[in-house]
């Protein structure tokens, strides 16, 4: 049986796969109570983000795994969608997004897996 920390690593393969930019996997478990991997993603459009949602749906499937809130978008526009699969959160955002929230800095605390 694959750890959390497998799973998480194996879904940040896939997102570089599929042309997911700049992929990080970050361990914050340490940090907080309530999730314990952040793999952060650019992506390049809307198109994009939705073709990595998708592929990550499939994983979480059979893998055992499940989605909370599978439908929730954040309603400002597309230029960050979370997914979150309960011990993995991951964050499919914009560059200009990313730039901006700068998730990495923010949990710089967090180990870096990749």
């Amino acid at each position: 049986m694959k750890t959390v920390k497998e799973k998480a690593l194996e879904i940040a393969q896939i997102m570089k796969d599929l042309k997911g930019e700049n992929v990080s996997v970050l361990d914050v478990s340490r940090l907080n109570s309530w999730t314990d991997f952040f793999i952060i993603v650019t992506v390049n459009s809307s198109t994009h983000s939705s073709g990595l949602r998708k592929a990550i749906k499939d994983y979480v499937k059979e893998n055992d795994m499940e989605i909370t809130v599978p439908n929730k978008k954040i309603p400002d526009g597309d230029d960050w969608n979370l997914v979150d699969i309960g011990p993995v959160v991951v964050h499919l955002m914009t560059e200009e997004a990313r730039n901006f929230y700068d998730l990495e800095k923010l949990w710089q605390a967090g180990e870096k897996l990749m």
